[in-house]
């Protein structure tokens, strides 16, 4: 430096001093500054003072030598002590050459520069607030000081500064948070505690209303939750913690809509091996339960975004059980958000839209166009134009569903084979509650949705099966169904007439073209939507015998107690007698068959079919026994159970005529041992009136002729061995005997309605089609041994 420049007021020996390598030196030159400074403060002059700080400033401080810019930072601090309270008059000229020192290469230096501006704000105080934000960005880049002596002086200053903060009731937060926001996002460590330090402090200031800008900080803090340092997340965890009881105090006053979709993306784990991220997903789920317990109908424009979010957690395993619990609570508060009125929303914009069309841009907004209002997977997001919560007693903006983007998400994770058991329960737990409270709504997704619920079908889990059920069955039954039924059937002629019947389980009520809004699917009122839907399922059972074989007992009787058993037993026949598969209809008709004669849920139907003394249960028997005759066995049980016994008689005769193979005397087996169980009680002691039951036993006897002389045989022939004479049962009671034959007078009449003789012309048509397709089918077989031939090496064997 030149020292015969002039930097009056400055003596020369002040000059040499500031520049000279010792400290010692450089304190005494900084002592005679002081001095000359209250000497210029006494006269008022501020001139001079001003002259002094720029030669400092612009000479020494910002210097190329370095003892002389250490010179100049000392000189500075002893011009803030001299000038004491009038120093706020002079900051900025004070602190700006003081900062510049802090990006030094010279670590001694940056040390120094961060003693004086110590001393400079020490003695203005709360004067330094308005230089706030370049003290800030100072001081974070001097936490990240790799020099320990330099991190020591930053953290002095920054406990100085925060208490004059704290203390301040002037503390200007919207210039700050800009800056806040711009830092929140380092990726040094120390940088990250330094921030968060100040947002604690900031926070735990009741006049200093953080809160207010969360959403611009929310997303960083998440991101330095995720720092490898335990000290950091916590610290973090802290923070977020006391925001969180902030906005339970408070909830009206909270920007819910600006921060949900930055809880929604960070409630979807990127990457699940790392522990940070199963602390971030855990924290922004609680959020979220937090936000749509507090929020209500404000979050469900981002219930698709919630969803994305929520239903892969719910298949989480026991390691991470608090977020499996938090996301079940989310998917169950925010399902509960989902009420009738999001149906009729559009029922009043259709009818708005009607009576005035040319006012096409004032209508409300749609879900279809606040689909934009959310996509889960962008990193950032406009929310500008979103709604605040607000009171209950304030007018609320209208809040629109999502459904459109709700039931693509729904459909994505349907789809996804890698989707957990728990969360395929849930997206079909949504469907329903979806159907049973937006169903006008929803049966414009019907048609996408169809197909995968009927694959769903083949899941693994029963329960997953039974949700499933409960959806199409819902689809299946509500009114809402009947607007589109001309695209929604496979085949409009010959269909079913399904109606309500007379045995309406407790609780249900027959449909009248509405339905409440929490109906069951159980109500027996079906729609278009049934036929096909009974149409589809047989198809999936005949491509896949394996569903068929393992869970078709349990999907039908399920579908039973769903959708009442009369109607799926009706339209399936209906169905199955235009089978062109007669393998396949043979089959089905066998194992419906089976459903009708063993299963608990059919109890009520086989006691309509068993004495068909109305009209409506001869129709049904009638169209039952045109399909059953797919299966001669199960046709003959069929008469069994609605005792006709007569042409139960009349149709063994015909076995003579049939193909008898192993398939066929297996079923006669598995007839005789129904015989014997607890749904034919009453058939065998029918047995007791031999006189007015002769065709029951002969056609007994007709099935003991068809066996082999297998274990069945011998149970049969021990059966009717036991029948008793009849003359010996007569002198026993001459009344009960005339009960008797009046009880079977009574049946025989009401069976008149049915024409036996065209069923038995059925029966004939049925059967010499199916042997036309197995000698078909043998005849494309070469060297093919007799069926027959094989039945009875398998029997006697």
């Amino acid at each position: 430096m030149n020292t015969e420049k002039d930097f009056s007021p400055l003596t020369p020996n002040i000059v040499r001093a500031l520049n000279d390598k010792l400290y010692e030196k450089r304190k005494v030159a900084a002592l005679e500054i002081e001095k000359l400074v209250r000497e210029f403060v006494a006269q008022n002059n501020a001139t001079q003072i001003r002259h002094v700080i720029q030669i400092l400033a612009s000479e020494f401080a910002l210097s190329q030598h370095p003892h002389s810019r250490k010179g100049g930072l000392i000189g500075l601090a002893a011009c803030s002590i001299a000038l004491g309270k009038d120093s706020g008059l002079y900051l900025k000229e004070l602190i700006e050459p003081v900062l510049t020192c802090f990006n030094d290469s010279d670590s001694r230096l940056r040390y120094y520069a961060c003693e004086a501006l110590y001393n400079i704000v020490k003695v203005a105080r709360g004067a330094v607030l308005p230089h706030f934000n370049l003290l800030f960005d100072g001081l974070s880049k001097l936490a990240a000081d790799p020099d320990p002596n330099v991190k020591s002086g930053s953290e002095l200053l920054d406990r100085l500064l925060k208490d004059i903060v704290t203390e301040s009731n002037s503390f200007d937060l919207v210039a700050f948070v800009p800056l806040l926001r711009e830092r929140i996002y380092s990726n040094n460590q120390y940088a990250r505690q330094f921030i968060i330090s100040w947002i604690h402090v900031l926070e735990s200031v009741p006049d200093i209303h953080l809160l207010d800008y969360l959403p611009e900080i929310l997303d960083g803090l998440f991101q330095i939750m995720g720092d490898n340092s335990k000290e950091i997340r916590k610290m973090c965890e802290v923070v977020l913690g006391e925001f969180l009881k902030e906005i339970k105090k408070t909830p009206s006053t909270v920007k819910f809509a600006e921060m949900a979709n930055i809880l929604v993306i960070h409630c979807q784990a990127a990457d699940e091996t790392k522990l940070t991220n199963d602390l971030i997903q855990l924290t922004a789920m609680t959020w979220m339960r937090e936000f749509i317990q507090l929020a209500g109908r404000v979050m469900l424009p981002y219930s698709s975004g919630i969803l994305t979010a929520v239903l892969p957690c719910l298949s989480y395993d026991d390691r991470k059980k608090n977020t499996k619990e938090a996301a079940s609570a989310c998917n169950h508060s925010l399902m509960k958000l989902v009420t009738p009125e999001d149906d009729e929303e559009e029922e009043e914009e259709r009818r708005g839209s009607t009576e005035s069309p040319s006012k096409e841009n004032d209508k409300p907004k749609t879900e279809t166009d606040s689909n934009d209002m959310l996509n889960a997977s962008q990193e950032s997001a406009d929310f500008s134009n979103i709604s605040f919560f607000t009171p209950a007693t304030a007018d609320r903006p209208q809040v629109t569903l999502d459904l459109d983007g709700i039931v693509q998400v729904l459909d994505r994770h349907l789809h996804d084979s890698s989707t957990g058991m728990m969360t395929r329960i849930a997206v079909l737990k949504w469907l329903y509650h979806l159907y049973i409270k937006t169903p006008r709504k929803m049966f414009r997704h019907t048609d996408s949705l169809f197909p995968m619920l009927l694959k769903t079908l083949s899941d693994e889990s029963d329960e997953v099966i039974l949700k499933d059920l409960e959806v199409l069955a819902e689809i299946a039954s509500s009114p809402a169904g009947q607007t589109d039924q001309a695209s929604s059937c496979d085949s409009t002629d010959n269909k079913v007439v399904l109606k309500v019947p007379e045995g309406v389980k407790p609780g249900q009520q027959p449909s009248t073209g509405s339905k409440a809004v929490d109906s069951s699917p159980s109500t027996p009122s079906m729609n278009s939507y049934f036929y096909k839907f009974m149409i589809n399922l047989l198809k999936r059972f005949s491509l896949e015998r394996k569903l068929l074989e393992n869970r078709g007992a349990f999907i039908i009787r399920q579908l039973c107690l769903l959708l009442h058993a009369e109607n799926i037993f009706h339209s399936m026949a209906d169905i199955l007698l235009k089978e062109e598969d007669l393998k396949f209809a043979s089959t089905m008709v066998q194992t419906l068959n089976t459903i009708l004669l063993t299963s608990a849920e059919l109890f009520e139907l086989r006691n309509q079919l068993k004495e068909l003394h109305t009209q409506e249960s001869c129709t049904l028997f009638c169209c039952l026994y045109r399909s059953w005759c797919h299966n001669p066995v199960a046709t003959v049980s069929l008469c069994f159970l609605t005792q006709n016994y007569k042409h139960a008689y009349d149709l063994i005769q015909k076995f003579g005529n049939l193909e008898v193979t192993v398939d066929f005397l297996m079923e006669v087996d598995k007839l005789v041992q129904l015989i014997e169980s607890p749904i034919f009680t009453y058939l065998r002691l029918q047995l007791l009136d031999v006189e007015n039951n002769p065709y029951l036993i002969k056609a007994l006897y007709g099935l003991l002729m068809l066996l082999p002389q297998s274990q069945a045989f011998q149970l049969l022939s021990h059966r009717l061995s036991c029948v008793p004479n009849p003359e010996l049962m007569r002198t026993v009671d001459e009344s009960k005997y005339m009960d008797s034959k009046q009880q079977v007078a009574s049946r025989r009449a009401s069976h008149s309605q049915v024409d036996y003789s065209e069923l038995l012309q059925h029966f004939d048509r049925v059967q010499s089609k199916h042997l036309e397709v197995r000698h078909q089918r043998s005849g494309r077989a070469s060297d093919h041994p007799d069926r027959n031939t094989l039945a009875a090496a398998f029997w006697i064997s």
